[in-house]
């Protein structure tokens, strides 16, 4: 008994731990479905499913007059579901009923395989039964719409068990056309230009997709767990297709005649600041010229179009009027141990006014200034330059400006020679940009507007940021400084450097620049120069101002400023006023008394004549032999005396040339005419103390 009752004991010993492991099991088992059961559940979904992100279409860059620049567009990777339902239904029915029209609409297609290995590639993975099979990579949106009508296909996802993935593409249709500066969307490597700057607006925000894992280790997606993109915002540039293709020939056609490393074009809107366009062409190995880089934003030494910086400093100081003295001696002048050379010399060149010195371009002109008026305080030469703003980048909405290097006494490399020779643009650096800012606060009446390249954020048609044009100085100097300035640019065209550059159909001003440039450890060995020219047109109600910057070939047969980048200049404001030109509307005649009559001063006796003979009603009295000039008030004809005072230069402006003759002839000047009919320039302004044996060229039209 006592072993009965001791193999009892045991078995139901056993019995009751079977039972307790098992309650064991089921509170285990509760406790992983109610309590951890989602977290396994996550596990286990980790295993057979993730999310891949789905990219938002990007934002189109478009021009200011709505033509697209940069946009995206789509492209297809094409798969086949094998294991669809309507493709294993009845014994395969569908894919073995279509798979040879199919074969024969996919040959002709793309053209790529024959019907015959299109049916083996279909039948193979058919025959594996492989869910996910890939059939095309990146066709474009045309041969989607194509394949999606092919047999099989056009059934759809379920029947047909085609798959399409939409991925884009990034495209500049315009190509070449300001290509560096709209800049590359590119999935590998960091953006640059606006693509770049405004990349947080372009590109949106992107979206989730819910991919299951199958058989081999594909994913393919599930329905109804996408979390769809936001697409990105479009940009309005300040660009214009037509000017920029102005620009970009222009340039293109001087660098490939000149065989040039680099170069670029800025053509800047005066009264806003807008860059209308803006060229950058380097040499590539094979001799072709892209757009590699953004040169207009790289700090170079500018040479003399700097010199513009070293005058308004000299005459808003007061140290000195365009018309005092400077003595060239010829083209060559020593200081301490180095020697300032001209580009070209100047023989019988010795003292001539300040104004002539800046058309001929002279740097000993130019250094003999500051050294004379700076020498003792430098700092207050570089002040101007700070007051320009020169020693700031310009802060444009492109990344990658260059920081420019005005130098102070307080620098390293500052030397005894230092001021004279910044004085003409060297042992500075500054960029083509920043020049071109320069000259086009001078062309806006001494405003100075901050270059900039788009105006508005779009979305779905309608800004939700603009941007307006910003002041950044309101005068860079006096309006007497401005006035001479004026003239002197002016003057560069008529009687300088840039003389064989005038054009008899509009004026224009501006300035040459011929600087040598360093070639890394070979220093100026290989007489590499950079040929500039910036300016602004017309010279008399500025519209655009335009920088053209070149770097030539070692040795260059052509190198100086006015016949290497002033043609590039002149082409672009010659077709940029044909344009204008064509757009102007024909006037109409108000037929009344001042618009019926072509005004100009001339002498009193003449206007006497002119109203007896016309019968037209005069109001006060005319003097014989005085000059006087005619208006209409109250609908008569009135005249007010011109004054010419002794010993200056007459005003001759509005004048015909038969009296314009003969005021500046009796006042001692050498005239020079250009044009027919009305006076409408001088290259030396009325009032202007007269010189001996002086030349003044005046412009009709």
């Amino acid at each position: 008994m006592e072993v009965k009752k001791d193999i009892l004991w045991r078995v139901y010993l056993c019995f009751i731990g079977m039972v307790l492991f098992g309650v064991a099991i089921l509170i285990k088992v509760f406790f992983l479905q109610n309590v951890e059961g989602n977290y396994w559940r996550s596990m286990a979904d980790s295993l057979h499913t993730r999310y891949v992100t789905l990219d938002a279409d990007r934002g189109t860059i478009y021009s200011e007059e709505g033509r697209m620049l940069s946009t995206s567009i789509p492209y297809f990777d094409v798969r086949v579901d094998f294991a669809a339902d309507g493709l294993t239904d009845k014994n395969g029915k569908i894919f073995k009923d279509n798979v040879d029209s199919l074969s024969i609409c996919l040959s002709k297609t793309f053209q790529d395989h024959t019907q015959k290995e299109y049916k083996t590639l279909l039948q193979e993975g058919y025959k594996n039964k492989d869910r996910y099979f890939l059939l095309k990579r990146d066709i474009s949106f045309t041969q989607y719409q194509q394949l999606r009508q092919f047999p099989m296909f056009r059934l759809g996802k379920n029947k047909g068990g085609l798959i399409a993935e939409t991925k884009n593409k990034r495209i500049n249709p315009f190509k070449l056309l300001a290509n560096r500066t709209i800049g590359l969307s590119r999935q590998n490597a960091q953006n640059v230009g606006l693509e770049r700057t405004y990349d947080d607006y372009l590109s949106g925000t992107t979206g989730k997709r819910l991919m299951r894992r199958i058989a081999g280790g594909t994913f393919v997606p599930v329905e109804g767990y996408d979390i769809e993109p936001e697409n990105g915002h479009d940009v309005i540039t300040t660009l214009d297709v037509n000017m920029q293709d102005i620009v970009e020939t222009a340039l293109m056609n001087m660098m490939v005649a000149n065989e040039a490393e680099n170069g670029t074009c800025i053509l800047m809107e005066v009264k806003t600041g807008k860059i209308k366009a803006i060229a950058n062409l380097g040499k590539q190995p094979d001799g072709s010229y892209f757009e590699d880089m953004n040169y207009a934003l790289r700090a170079t030494e500018p040479g003399s179009t700097f010199k513009l910086a070293t005058i308004i400093s000299v005459l808003d100081d007061k140290y000195a009027t365009m018309n005092n003295m400077v003595n060239l001696q010829e083209g060559q002048w020593q200081i301490g141990r180095r020697t300032v050379f001209d580009s070209e010399p100047h023989p019988g060149q010795t003292n001539v006014t300040i104004k002539h010195a800046f058309e001929l371009s002279s740097n000993v002109g130019m250094a003999k200034l500051a050294y004379q008026f700076y020498n003792k305080r430098p700092n207050d030469f570089v002040w101007h330059l700070r007051k320009l703003r020169l020693d700031k980048p310009t802060g444009i909405d492109l990344v990658g400006e260059d920081q420019p290097v005005i130098k102070t006494t307080a620098s390293r490399t500052w030397s005894a020679t230092s001021l004279p020779w910044m004085a003409f643009g060297y042992e500075v650096l500054i960029s083509p940009l920043q020049t071109c800012m320069l000259y086009n606060a001078v062309a806006n009446n001494g405003k100075m507007m901050k270059p900039y390249l788009v105006n508005s954020i779009n979305e779905y048609g309608k800004p939700v940021k603009s941007f307006e044009p910003e002041v950044l100085l309101d005068s860079i100097c006096s309006s007497n400084t401005l006035t001479q300035v004026k003239a002197m640019l002016e003057g560069v065209v008529m009687n300088g450097t840039a003389r064989s550059l005038w054009s008899p159909y509009y004026s224009f001003a501006g300035k040459t620049g011929t600087a040598l440039v360093a070639n890394a450890n070979r220093g100026y060995a290989d007489k590499i120069y950079q040929s500039s020219f910036a300016g602004y047109f017309p010279a008399k109600d500025p519209q655009f101002t335009c920088i053209v910057v070149i770097k030539n070939k070692p040795h260059a047969a052509k190198f100086y400023g006015a016949s290497v980048a002033g043609p590039v200049f002149r082409e672009v404001a010659d077709k940029l006023y044909a344009i204008a030109v064509e757009k102007q509307q024909p006037m109409r005649a108000n037929l009344m008394l001042d618009t019926l009559l072509a005004f100009k001063n001339s002498k009193g006796r003449d206007w006497k004549e002119i109203t007896h003979t016309l019968d037209l009603p005069v109001e006060g009295e005319v003097n014989n032999n005085n000059w006087v000039s005619a208006r209409v008030t109250d609908k008569k004809v009135s005249f007010a005396q011109v004054s010419q005072a002794k010993g200056s230069v007459p005003n001759v402006t509005g004048m015909g040339l038969k009296d314009a003759l003969y005021l500046l002839e009796n006042a001692g000047l050498r005239v020079v005419v250009r044009g027919a009919g009305k006076v409408t320039n001088q290259s030396i302004p009325g009032g202007t103390q007269l010189e001996r044996n002086q030349t003044i060229v005046i412009e009709l039209s």
